[in-house]
C-alpha cells in the first residue's frame, strides 16, 4: 500500500473507533488494519495509536496525523471529485493569449458570448505582441495570425485575416478619393511599422502580386493607433479586416482600391500543448473559436468568398 492508503486505513480507524469498524468499511480483515497501522507507525518511528481492549486512544502524534491526514484525504477527494465533475462540465481557469490589437477588437467581444454560454469557466487574458512560452506562462490557448514557429505545440486553424485599405469619409471628403494605386502618391497614408508590413501590396494587370512603399505622413508600430488615426481622419490606412469591419459597416470608414488591393489573407491558428485540447474548458473553447470566428462578419469589403475559407478549420501538430 502506498502512503495515502495507509492514510485512509489510520483516518478510517479512528473515525469508526475499532479495526473491525474500519475493515468493514475498507474491505479487509480487521488483522490487516491493524497490520497495516503497526507498519505505519513503524516507518514513521512513532507510536499513533494506545491500544485497549475496549477502544483506540491516539497519542499526541497519533492525534496530529489523524486531524492533518483527515484534512489531506478531504482535499484530495474534492479535487478528484472536481476534475471528475469537469469531465462532463467545463469549468475552471482558462487562461488564453494573443495580440493586442487582435485581442481587444475581436477576442474579448466574443468572450462575452463565450462566458454566457460556459459560466463556470473563468477566463484570464493577457495580451501581448511579443512571443510567449505558453508552458511557463501555463497559458491554455493562444490565437496567433500568421505563420507558425513552435513545433511543440498542437494548432488549429481557426480562420483567415485579410487586410482592407480604407479611410474614413471625412477624410475622402477633403482630400478625395484614389481610383488607382498610383493615386495613393497624392494622399496621406498611415503605415505599419512592423516587419514585412510597412509595404502595401497590389495586383499587377499580369495577374502577379506586387509590394509598394506608399507616401506615409503617419507611421506606428501599433494597429489600434493606426485605426484611432484613421478614424479621426489622419489618412488612408490598411489594417486588419476584424479591425475595421465595424467601422466600415457603420460608415466611419470607407474600403478603398478593393478591385487593385491584395488582401494577403493569413491564417489565423489556435495554438495549444499536446493534449490539452482533450480538457473540457480547452475544446469547448476552441469549438467556439472556429465557430464564433467563422460566423464573425470581418470580411470588411465583402468577400464572401474569403469568409467561406476563413471557417475552414484543421488540427495538426507542428513539426
Amino acid at each position: 500500500m502506498d502512503q495515502l492508503s495507509e492514510m485512509r486505513v489510520f483516518v478510517r480507524a479512528i473515525e469508526r473507533g475499532t479495526f473491525a469498524g474500519a475493515a468493514g468499511d475498507l474491505g479487509l480483515t480487521p488483522s490487516a488494519v491493524s497490520k497495516l497501522i503497526a507498519r505505519l507507525e513503524v516507518r514513521l518511528g512513532v507510536r499513533l495509536i494506545n491500544r485497549t481492549t475496549r477502544k483506540l486512544s491516539l497519542t499526541a502524534e497519533g492525534e496530529t496525523y489523524f486531524h492533518s491526514g483527515r484534512r489531506l484525504i478531504d482535499a484530495i477527494d474534492s479535487l478528484e471529485h472536481e476534475v471528475a465533475a469537469s469531465a462532463k462540465h467545463p469549468r475552471g481557469l482558462l487562461r488564453i493569449n494573443t495580440a493586442l490589437s487582435f485581442g481587444v477588437q475581436h477576442l474579448a467581444p466574443a468572450l462575452i458570448e463565450f462566458h454566457q454560454r460556459y459560466p463556470d469557466v473563468r477566463v484570464s487574458v493577457s495580451l501581448t505582441d511579443r512571443p510567449v512560452d505558453l508552458y511557463t506562462q501555463q497559458i491554455d490557448v493562444a490565437v496567433r495570425v500568421g505563420p507558425l514557429s513552435d513545433a511543440n505545440l498542437m494548432s488549429r486553424k481557426i480562420g483567415e485575416v485579410g487586410r482592407v485599405v480604407c479611410a474614413s469619409p471625412g477624410y475622402l471628403k477633403e482630400f478625395g478619393v484614389p481610383k488607382r494605386r498610383e493615386d495613393l502618391a497624392q494622399h496621406r497614408c498611415i503605415v505599419f511599422t512592423a516587419p514585412g508590413r510597412s509595404r502595401w501590396a497590389f495586383r499587377t494587370t499580369d495577374g502577379g502580386i506586387e509590394h509598394v512603399e506608399v507616401p506615409s505622413i503617419w507611421a506606428s508600430d501599433n494597429q489600434e493607433c493606426i485605426l484611432q488615426l484613421a478614424l479621426h481622419g489622419a489618412g488612408i490606412a490598411r489594417l486588419s479586416d476584424y479591425m475595421v469591419a465595424r467601422p466600415i459597416r457603420e460608415g466611419r470608414l470607407v474600403a478603398l482600391l478593393k478591385e487593385q488591393h491584395h488582401p494577403e489573407q493569413t491564417p489565423a491558428y489556435a495554438l495549444f500543448p499536446p493534449g490539452t485540447q482533450k480538457v473540457p474548458k480547452v475544446r469547448v473553447f476552441l469549438e467556439f473559436l472556429m465557430e464564433r470566428l467563422g460566423r464573425q462578419p470581418a470580411r470588411a469589403a465583402g468577400d464572401e468568398a474569403g469568409h467561406r475559407r476563413g471557417i475552414a478549420g484543421s488540427e495538426h501538430s507542428r513539426g
